[in-house]
């Protein structure tokens, strides 16, 4: 199903922090991938995962989406962002363990070193989650 790329190359999210686990497509203009919930997760209790995760996912998969574009230039894998959440619909409270999340995103606007993605979290053919971020990288052009 997925790509053969290496995530770690692509962002800074190391351990139980990073929580895509595949990825499934990734061009100049969106990113999908593929995760699976597990008792590791940040946000993780009594079987289920708070649905605030899915602001991180989508986070994750933007970094991911940029640190691909950067390799395509020569450059090194995304840095850290500083992050902020323009928008959230979340559909449901929490997500169950073993659910497999499908974390689409496209970049909606960019300038210098600021841009807004918009990102859809799935499980199955089931929104749990519609997000917009904002995210700044202060040392260069996104």
């Amino acid at each position: 199903m997925g790509m053969e790329i290496e995530i770690e190359e692509l962002i800074p999210h190391r351990g139980r922090m990073r929580l895509i686990g595949e990825v499934v497509n990734v061009d100049d203009d969106a990113a999908v991938t593929s995760s699976v919930v597990t008792e590791e997760w940040p946000l993780y209790r009594d079987g289920s995962v708070d649905v605030l995760a899915t602001i991180e996912l989508v986070a994750q998969t933007a970094a991911l989406m940029e640190g691909w574009k950067r390799l395509q230039t020569g450059r090194e894998g995304a840095e850290g962002w500083l992050v902020g959440i323009k928008t959230a619909d979340f559909r449901l409270p929490r997500i169950p363990l073993h659910a497999t999340l499908i974390t689409e995103v496209r970049k909606d606007y960019a300038m210098e070193s600021y841009a807004v993605f918009a990102g859809t979290v799935c499980v199955g053919t089931e929104e749990v989650a519609v997000v917009s971020i904002q995210a700044f990288r202060p040392e260069e052009n996104i």
